[in-house]
């Protein structure tokens, strides 16, 4: 992904380059002394959502830094689309549930009701 394509996703996701905080510490793994003397892993935080990404795939900064860019957008992306499933989710709730009962269904449950409560009657002590 080029950082023109980075930028425009992260214009419309609505995320500044003054709401990332990144921080940078020594991989760990392979890469051998380049790893060992230089501070290659890259955090990424977004400050608004606490969202948080750490790379140390590549042995280059740069590269580091353009995964965790890469992957902080996908993770604040799935975060505010869980978000809007979630509000559409209850929308659709609150609309089930002001509705009414189909006419067939209503008669149903009420006729259940009137079988139940007349084996509850039948269950009543008769008195001699």
């Amino acid at each position: 992904m080029s950082e023109n394509t980075l930028a425009k996703r992260m214009q419309r996701l609505g995320i500044g380059d003054a709401d990332l905080e990144e921080t940078f510490a020594r991989s760990s793994g392979p890469g051998g002394q380049n790893v060992n003397k230089v501070a290659t892993a890259v955090t990424l935080r977004h400050r608004p959502s606490g969202t948080s990404v750490t790379v140390q795939d590549s042995r280059s900064q740069a590269r580091n830094r353009k995964l965790a860019r890469e992957r902080l957008l996908d993770a604040v992306e799935q975060a505010q689309e869980k978000a809007r499933a979630a509000k559409i989710a209850e929308r659709a709730k609150a609309r089930r549930q002001k509705s009414p009962r189909p006419a067939g269904l209503k008669q149903k449950i009420l006729e259940a009701k009137r079988r139940r409560g007349e084996i509850k009657r039948q269950r009543a002590k008769i008195e001699i």
